[in-house]
């Protein structure tokens, strides 16, 4: 998918391109368009490997849906509250889960009222706090902030992804990760800590080899990483998530596990930790997709069994 949210066929060799920016300046001349409603036609099923808005928030879910092609992952209502942080937070706190304290300003409310905003966020959230976009993923925009005087420059800057900024309690602790495989009863991996290289996990901790660190299993006691796994599943239940998800949380030391957010297409490449997760479970990079792939065949199956003449069917969120 390019960034106007065109699909491409793409030839092997130009996976070796350096960025996706290398691959896009060619794809018209070395690149198959494929039309929307051609992928019926082209595939059985849709392995979703796509991140951020258009990708994960529920967009190419719906796509899906209407064009009745089956797909692995959260359906679009899941999707959409995975990617949106403040009404996945909304709904989580009514199911007793613990999130950060969060003070929510969108572009017209801190147009109008900028300085009751700046009030409220140091009564509500205090200092140091983190200042994000509401809809967006891998550390996109995110900035820790340690004086009240540059609130507004890193709000205005998160208004550059989002319409809504995000301001959140700056959590002392360590940040874990947790994936999860499953529908109904689904399973937690075992937990993971990242180490950022600076004070908040950026872009380059998650993606690029070298920079942050991942340790599986992370350095708690096990009793601490069961109940980092229980509120992972209790968190992946709550949003309505469905085959894998990845849970990230922090474990500040006063007997709390809070919960920052879901990612419901977690990152799936060899430094990414959820492959981490499965081996230290004792599976393998081929019997992960396979787990994944086993559940949506059962999804469908059970699917069709119940229902043989619904042409609505929501794969993605069986």
């Amino acid at each position: 998918m390019d960034s106007s949210g065109l699909l491409w066929e793409i030839p092997v060799k130009m996976l070796m391109r350096n960025s996706t920016g290398d691959i896009e300046c060619d794809l018209e001349d070395e690149a198959k368009r494929v039309p929307y409603e051609d992928l019926k036609t082209l595939v059985d099923i849709v392995y979703l490997g796509l991140h951020g808005k258009y990708g994960e928030d529920g967009c190419i879910q719906g796509l899906l849906e209407l064009l009745r092609v089956p797909y692995v992952g959260s359906g679009v209502l899941a999707s959409a509250l995975g990617m949106d942080k403040y009404a996945s937070r909304k709904v989580l706190a009514m199911s007793g889960i613990d999130v950060p304290r969060t003070v929510a300003v969108s572009v017209g409310r801190w147009k109008s009222g900028r300085e009751d905003i700046l009030r409220e966020i140091e009564e509500e959230i205090g200092l140091p706090c983190v200042v994000k976009p509401a809809r967006e993923g891998c550390s996109t925009a995110v900035r820790k902030i340690l004086l009240l005087e540059d609130v507004s420059n890193a709000v205005t800057g998160a208004f550059d992804w989002d319409n809504v900024a995000l301001v959140e309690e700056f959590i002392e602790g360590m940040e874990v990760t947790c994936g999860i495989v499953g529908n109904n009863m689904p399973v937690a991996l075992v937990p993971s800590e990242t180490i950022p290289t600076r004070g908040v996990l950026s872009l380059e901790d998650k993606f690029l080899y070298g920079q942050g660190e991942n340790k599986t299993p992370a350095r708690l006691p096990e009793d601490v990483l069961k109940r980092i796994q229980d509120v992972a599943v209790r968190a992946f239940l709550a949003l309505g998530l469905k085959a894998y998800a990845r849970i990230d949380m922090f474990v500040p030391g006063d007997g709390r596990i809070v919960v920052l957010e879901p990612n419901s297409l977690p990152g799936m490449t060899p430094s990414t930790v959820l492959f981490h997760q499965a081996a230290a479970s004792g599976i393998t990079q081929v019997d992960h997709y396979n787990r994944i792939m086993d559940i949506f065949h059962f999804r469908a199956c059970i699917r069709c069994l119940l229902s043989p003449f619904d042409l609505d069917t929501r794969f993605g969120a069986l």
